[in-house]
């Protein structure tokens, strides 16, 4: 038996017109703009204008992952589409992926299988530019750094205590620490400088808890950029570069609009790293996502005792949300992991370093239950290299 890739099965699958989508969750044509047929940008307009009562929000999150992630995507759209099956208003409110991760380990973000959100390649690709009018803007905000210093530097910038970087959206270690504004005068001052990726951009983080384009604004005046001679922080705001980086983020703020292959309604909206951030959506996608459905559907990246943590600390606090439950998604091959198995061996049969390794999804459990005091279901997210004995361990300790 042929199994399909992720990405035959996307392309073998037929959408529905975003449209259609938008209909089936109560959303208007009034409030949508439409990349292409199969995504869309939803107007800011729609969060003030509709009165419905919340759905329940459930977050999915995950034990201490391995290199290739354990699928909190994947469980996450899955239990999304499950939820419809049986009759319930479930959607799905998403990161959107980083070309870092897509061109490296861990390839797409997009969900996999039979769980995924399409179009697979867009999404995972360019979608609708955010990430790029995100970059566009750190940028920015990094020449008029330069720039004033260039000028004359009324502010007393120090430059040896330049904390703002550059951002490009790739995995490429060769920009992490340069020098730049060589080739004389003309061309700047010399100075060390830097490359973050994108999704760990501070743009990307204020982007995602932002409220609105005005609360985003205000957001980006506060980013501090270095500091003087004295050591006083200098701001975006002091530089005047505010409103022009909230320009340039005017169309990327709207939360769009995709959908998986089963047709249930899919909010992707930015995508911050959870080791420098918060590591979910936004809070505008996130809340849209509770208007739309009974039941919103969220993840947090990395494992609950980072992303799950900064999710309920962070997010939720900003955003007065709390979720009614929380999944944890475990798989053998990462409990196999943390019981001392190398990454090469995870596909072999490995009882003892199973039962080594549960107690990580003991702790994380605990933590989800005692700590934040919420509901916590774990799910086995099964590989076909798993065997029965080994399933057979995880499900009577889990």
């Amino acid at each position: 038996m042929e199994i399909k890739s992720d990405i035959q099965i996307a392309q073998e699958a037929t959408p529905e017109l975003i449209t259609k989508i938008a209909k089936s969750c109560g959303i208007g044509e009034d409030y949508i703009e439409q990349y292409g047929k199969y995504k869309a940008k939803l107007d800011l307009k729609l969060l003030k204008d509709i009165n419905k009562p919340d759905g329940k929000l459930v977050l999915v999150t995950a034990i201490t992952p391995t290199p290739a992630g354990e699928g909190k995507t994947t469980t996450t759209v899955g239990l999304a589409d499950g939820m419809r099956k049986i009759g319930k208003n479930g959607v799905v409110a998403l990161r959107e992926p980083s070309l870092g991760p897509v061109f490296g380990v861990k390839g797409g973000a997009a969900g996999g299988g039979y769980a995924q959100v399409i179009p697979m390649e867009d999404i995972n690709l360019h979608f609708t530019g955010d990430f790029h009018a995100i970059g566009a803007a750190n940028n920015l905000l990094a020449a008029m750094l330069d720039n004033h210093i260039h000028q004359g530097n009324s502010l007393h910038i120090d430059t040896r205590k330049i904390t703002w970087k550059r951002a490009v959206d790739m995995n490429d270690r060769q920009l992490r620490n340069i020098v730049d504004g060589l080739g004389g005068k003309p061309n700047g001052t010399p100075r060390e400088d830097g490359f973050d990726i994108t999704v760990a951009s501070e743009i990307m983080a204020v982007f995602c808890l932002a409220t609105d384009i005005k609360d985003l604004k205000a957001r980006l005046s506060r980013i501090i950029v270095g500091y003087t001679y004295d050591d006083k922080p200098v701001t975006a705001g002091e530089l005047k570069a505010a409103g022009a980086m909230t320009a340039l983020l005017k169309d990327a703020i709207k939360p769009n609009l995709v959908q998986t292959l089963e047709h249930t309604p899919a909010f992707i909206h930015g995508g911050p790293f959870a080791n420098i951030a918060h590591g979910c959506n936004s809070i505008m996608a996130t809340r849209l996502a509770l208007k739309m459905g009974d039941y919103a559907i969220t993840e947090a990246g990395f494992g609950a005792d980072l992303g799950a943590e900064k999710f309920l600390d962070i997010k939720c606090r900003m955003a007065g949300l709390k979720p009614s439950a929380v999944v944890m998604v475990a798989t053998v091959r990462a409990l196999k992991h943390h019981g001392g198995v190398a990454k090469a061996d995870l596909n072999k049969e490995n009882l003892a370093a199973l039962e080594k390794g549960l107690p990580n999804l003991l702790q994380h459990v605990e933590n989800i239950t005692k700590v934040y005091k919420l509901p916590c279901v774990v799910a086995i997210n099964a590989f076909p290299t798993d065997t029965k004995a080994e399933l057979d361990i995880g499900r009577r300790k889990m």
